[in-house]
């Protein structure tokens, strides 16, 4: 077992720029912070997979959203401690490896980094198919291998050009859902000139069934469903260690979630649901906001809604980009990687940690489009639960990390988690019951998932274990 630096040693912030190989630089700004933490909680899936929960779940899908966010925000709130007093790269990863164990932080690091690679392939197909509807002279993996390269380009000019576009991405699509949620709203209630509102109203929460029209379970079935457009609020953490002033990055991050959640989530499907009749055949067939819209009357409702989505697309590939860099960058510093994962160019980019997240992204964009429905299956069933894997991981780190910051910095607990241990051992036993009822979906492919997840996720940890033994092997032999 490899000693861990004690939290004194531990970096504060990314290195002082300087020749290549000097480490991540300070090159976000805290406007970009910001905006990345607000939009980081809106990935394309609230737009496209709102509506099959809805359908499960009716008006009750509120329910699903409020418990999974109530979680989200705890597991933020855990993560937000350990983050702020040690801001890094590699974020729930290097607090796993320092709380559990080089293990943990081995292992938990490489699924993330396989979950996004993954994410990459299903984000560019997404965007491919929405840019080809609009230029069909292009083929869609002519519009994937576009997008990648775009994308690529950018990650690796310098960290400021990714927030750069991360800003104006994110933007785009924090207005959009304002926007929807202050006109829907105006609909619900009436007051919205020149709208034919008869079917819009209060009433549709109650209507068509009830609120529950599938009984209390749909609930549950709806957290299945709605629970990985979540991935992606721990972002700002990993982020934050290339800001001007990572403390107050994390801390406003972790601090703003939940009306972040609240507002976004909550108040955009409250919208959907109130507007429209949860059993509405639109939401099928078009989708749960471009249904919506065209409920207003709203011309060009779908290719509106295209824009947006296409937006929140390029801002996951972004962030997926970047957060499977970092994180590679991460696994090379505390050598779970290869070392030339940790090397970085003058500007601070891990050249070589992006351009291997991409290659492994064009392999899965590949398989996905010569082989959907085996191979590329697989890998998307596979990192499937690696959200709930995270968060699992973050609540064990927390309750260990607590106890080391108060014992060697207590005056670093500038965020601490509520009602500590209670709180977080509630989440740890959530997120291992929403695992388990998985066990038993075989509507939603749950099972499949849970099943596939923990094998990769085995596959892992026999590596973990067999590169701890090796190296404590190594380590005594070099003391003899």
């Amino acid at each position: 077992m490899t000693s861990q630096p004690t939290l004194t040693e531990a970096e504060d912030g990314p290195e002082e720029p300087g020749e290549p190989g000097s480490g991540l630089q300070a090159g976000l700004k805290n406007r970009h912070l910001s905006m990345i933490a607000i939009g980081g909680v809106i990935g394309a899936g609230l737009f496209v997979g709102s509506s099959s929960g809805i359908a499960t779940a009716g008006p009750g899908i509120l329910l699903s959203y409020a418990l999974v966010g109530t979680l989200v925000v705890l597991v933020m709130r855990m993560l937000g401690e350990m983050s702020a007093a040690n801001p890094t790269s590699g974020s729930f990863s290097a607090h796993a490896d320092r709380a559990l164990g080089p293990w943990a932080g081995f292992s938990i690091g490489w699924l993330y980094w396989f979950f996004w690679v993954v994410v990459l392939a299903v984000e560019a197909t997404a965007g491919a198919k929405i840019l080809e509807g609009w230029i069909p002279a292009v083929p869609q993996w002519g519009w994937a291998l576009i997008v990648m390269v775009v994308l690529t380009a950018t990650n690796l000019a310098s960290v400021g050009s990714y927030g750069e576009f991360e800003f104006w991405f994110a933007g785009i699509k924090v207005v959009a859902i304002a926007a929807f949620i202050v006109v829907g709203g105006l609909a619900v209630f009436g007051l919205l000139p020149g709208v034919d509102s008869e079917q819009a109203g209060l009433a549709n929460l109650t209507e068509h069934g009830g609120f529950l029209p599938h009984g209390a379970g749909a609930i549950l079935t709806g957290v299945l469903l709605v629970v990985f457009s979540f991935m992606g609020s721990e972002i700002p953490t990993l982020a934050a260690g290339e800001s001007e002033d990572p403390q107050r990055a994390v801390t406003k991050a972790t601090n703003s979630i939940i009306w972040r959640i609240a507002v976004f989530y909550l108040g955009s499907i409250f919208v959907v649901v109130a507007l429209l009749p949860w059993d509405s055949q639109s939401i099928i067939d078009k989708g749960s906001y471009v249904a919506a819209l065209d409920s207003l009357g709203i011309a060009n409702a779908g290719q509106i809604m295209n824009f947006i989505v296409l937006t929140s697309v390029l801002s996951c590939l972004n962030s997926g980009l970047y957060t499977a860099s970092r994180m590679a960058f991460s696994l090379g510093q505390r050598g779970d990687a290869p070392g030339a994962f940790a090397r970085t160019t003058a500007r601070g980019v891990p050249r070589t940690a992006i351009l291997v997240s991409v290659v492994f992204g064009f392999v899965a964009v590949f398989f996905n489009y010569e082989f959907p429905d085996s191979v590329f299956l697989f890998l998307v069933n596979s990192s499937g639960a690696v959200a709930l894997f995270v968060w699992l991981v973050i609540c064990f780190s927390q309750l260990r990390m607590r106890k080391i910051i108060q014992a060697e910095a207590p005056e670093k607990l500038v965020v601490r988690m509520w009602l500590f241990p209670y709180l977080t051992w509630a989440a740890a036993a959530v997120i291992v019951f929403v695992l388990g009822y998985m066990l038993t979906d075989t509507e939603h492919n749950g099972r499949t998932t849970v099943l596939l997840s923990l094998l990769v996720a085995a596959l892992v940890l026999v590596v973990a274990f067999v590169k701890q033994e090796v190296t404590a092997r190594k380590a005594l032999a070099g003391e003899d």
